[in-house]
């Protein structure tokens, strides 16, 4: 029983194949194509020749071969069937292509084939018909149809009628306002023949077809009493645009010619017009661009920006280009932005503002703000009101500038004129102890010269001699310093550095500057080296040492003078230690200033030993320092930057 079945289902399988095979022929002649539609499965089979299914689309890849409006319409006419809706369905769709002249028109009719158990469909069939060619006959009949139509419905513009022969036989109203003509049965006597219009003289009127034209006609060319002008007083320039409509019979014979147009001078005028506008507009727009153009530029050069202030809204705008977006800032904002020492006057500025003072607004301020070299930015507001239609205030407007090196300039200038006034009166009060200690040898040295022209004792003779030399003795001394000075002011000195072994010289040193140490005055030096050699300037630190040791010998009267020196670390650390009578607190800071004098009104030294000293030292890359004790005695440190080559310490 079950070989019986089956063979029956094959046999019903093979005449169904045989069945599709015979449709699929019959369609194909007919210009037909028929395709399925499983929805369990969601695919699409065309029905080849043989009748079997072809390839398996997804509905992706079927609705790729339809319009995609198109196909969303067969879709939702599918979904209409499948959910029991309609039984069956026609949709007329496109097929999927880039260009109209290559699209073809399909008419499908939608059924079902089986259904399930539940009388759900199983198998929809679409039955595909190409009606291509009617369809675009149809669209064709349409076009021409609506062609037609608007010929007939622009009784609005200017239509002329001409016969076979080339005569004028119709003319509507509009056409006659167009050419001046004011008797509309004087021009259909026959006499206006197509070859006499300028518009068109110039076509065979065998050779006319449809078109459309475009004429610029000069009537100043036309005065031949063939045109008739006069009659119409038609004169200058006239830009007309006209349809050229032959009507021929079914022999193609030439039955009459319509010409439908219209005077678009005015039109072309107007444009003209426009474009000679539309030039100088863009003349305008370049020149507006370069005035702003102009206008960044010279913000950008003077590093200045434009500032708006409105009081109505609290709002600060700043910009440094015009066509820039602006940046706003609140009140609030604009006080912080100050430094705390400003802030108050910006708070006055905007509050001033706020109540529309008629007056322009003029201040510089610090602000928090800093440059690329760490300078406090200055800016500097100048800004006027500006009124509205009714004369009120609106807004202020103005500029804001960079005024940070203007600030900066003018601090170095007062800093750099205080340093030239102090400069001055160290001058004046350095010329003026000059001519004091110079007067005061200088003194001595003419009173007693004088002495020998007097009376006196031939007996005292030697001691004038030995006071007119002392006192020559320490004038010389002093310009010799004062000189020296005046070249270490000037950097007039120069400075050579050379490898030496500083034990051996700064015994030499220390003796030339102990020569004038009294006899109950012990001196010490201290050696602490074997060798060591270094990279100094051996004539001017012998310099430093020399006058160092004279003024500690000078400054004592009984104990000891130690010199000693040391090597640490790239530098050179000389000291001079005294126990001698020291040096008063409030003095000691300035001992270093020149012709210096102690709390007696004595002076420090010779008055320029330390000032040299230190100018000798500072000169050498180095630094001197100097601690003292009023009773007690006084040390300088001397410290000198160098290096050295060799360092043999001599052991404890």
């Amino acid at each position: 029983m079950t070989n019986w079945n089956s063979k029956r289902h094959t046999k019903e399988s093979a005449d169904d194949a045989k069945l599709k095979a015979r449709l699929a022929s019959i369609l194909k002649k007919g210009e037909f194509r028929l395709w399925f539609y499983n929805p369990d499965s969601l695919r699409y089979y065309f029905l080849s020749e043989n009748g079997t299914h072809g390839q398996g689309f997804s509905p992706t890849e079927f609705a790729l071969l339809y319009n995609r409006d198109d196909f969303e319409a067969l879709r939702n006419k599918i979904f209409e069937i499948y959910d029991g809706q309609v039984q069956s369905a026609t949709v007329m769709v496109r097929s999927n292509s880039p260009s109209l002249s290559n699209c073809r028109y399909y008419k499908i009719a939608l059924a079902i084939v089986k259904t399930d158990r539940r009388g759900r469909p199983t198998t929809l069939m679409g039955v595909q018909q190409d009606v291509t060619r009617e369809q675009k006959k149809r669209l064709e009949a349409e076009h021409l149809l609506m062609r037609y139509h608007t010929v007939f419905n622009s009784a609005q513009t200017d239509m002329l009628y001409y016969n076979k022969d080339g005569v004028l036989t119709d003319i509507n109203e509009r056409a006659c306002a167009a050419f001046n003509v004011t008797d509309r049965q004087m021009v259909l006597d026959g006499s206006f023949l197509l070859q006499n219009n300028p518009m068109y003289n110039q076509i065979p009127l065998e050779q006319m077809e449809n078109t459309r034209a475009t004429t610029i006609v000069d009537f100043g060319d036309y005065q031949a009493d063939v045109y008739r002008l006069d009659e119409f007083k038609l004169k200058g320039k006239m830009y007309y645009e006209s349809a050229i409509n032959p009507i021929r019979n079914e022999r193609g014979e030439l039955e009459g010619v319509y010409m439908a147009g219209r005077d678009i001078s005015e039109m072309v005028e107007s444009f003209h017009r426009q474009q000679e506008g539309s030039k100088r507009l863009l003349q305008a727009n370049k020149d507006i661009q370069q005035y702003i153009d102009d206008i960044n530029y010279a913000l950008h050069v003077s590093d200045v920006s434009l500032v708006n202030y409105y009081p109505k809204r609290y709002t600060f705008e700043i910009s440094s280009d015009v066509n820039a977006q602006h940046r706003r800032f609140s009140q609030l904002r604009c006080i912080r932005m100050a430094t705390p020492r400003f802030r108050r006057v910006v708070s006055s500025v905007l509050n001033r503002m706020d109540h529309l003072t008629p007056h322009s607004i003029v201040q510089a301020i610090e602000t928090e703000f800093r440059d690329k070299q760490g300078r406090q930015i200055w800016l500097s507001f100048n800004m006027v009101p500006m009124m509205d239609a009714e004369g009120n205030v609106e807004r202020y407007f103005g500029m804001c500038r960079n005024i940070t090196d203007q600030v900066e300039t003018e601090r170095r200038l007062a800093v750099e004129t205080q340093k030239a006034q102090e400069t001055e009166l160290l001058k004046q009060a350095f010329l003026t102890n000059m001519s004091y200690e110079i007067r005061t040898p200088l003194n001595t040295v003419v009173g007693f010269a004088e002495l020998f022209n007097t009376d006196h004792d031939e007996a005292d003779e030697p001691f004038f001699v030995e006071q007119i030399k002392n006192s020559t003795n320490s004038l010389l001394v002093l310009v010799n310093d004062v000189l020296f000075l005046s070249r270490l002011d000037a950097h007039m000195e120069e400075y050579k550095t050379a490898d030496v072994d500083f034990e051996l010289i700064f015994q030499t040193y220390c003796l030339l500057g102990m020569t004038t140490v009294r006899p109950e005055v012990k001196t010490v030096v201290v050696h602490p080296y074997n060798s060591l050699i270094i990279d100094v300037d051996v004539e001017h630190l012998g310099m430093v040492i020399q006058r160092l040791l004279t003024f500690s010998c000078q400054m004592t009267l009984q104990g000891s003078v130690t010199a000693s020196y040391e090597y640490r670390r790239g530098e050179l650390t000389i000291t001079i230690e005294d126990t001698g009578s020291g040096i008063h607190p409030d003095v000691l800071p300035h001992v270093f200033e020149r012709f210096a004098r102690n709390e007696h009104g004595k002076m420090c030294g010779t008055g320029l030993d330390l000032p040299i000293i230190q100018s000798l030292v500072q000169q050498m890359g180095g630094s001197v320092d100097m601690q003292s004790e009023l009773g007690k005695g006084t040390t300088v440190w001397v410290f000198i930057p160098c290096t050295a080559k060799l360092v043999e310490k001599k052991r404890d």
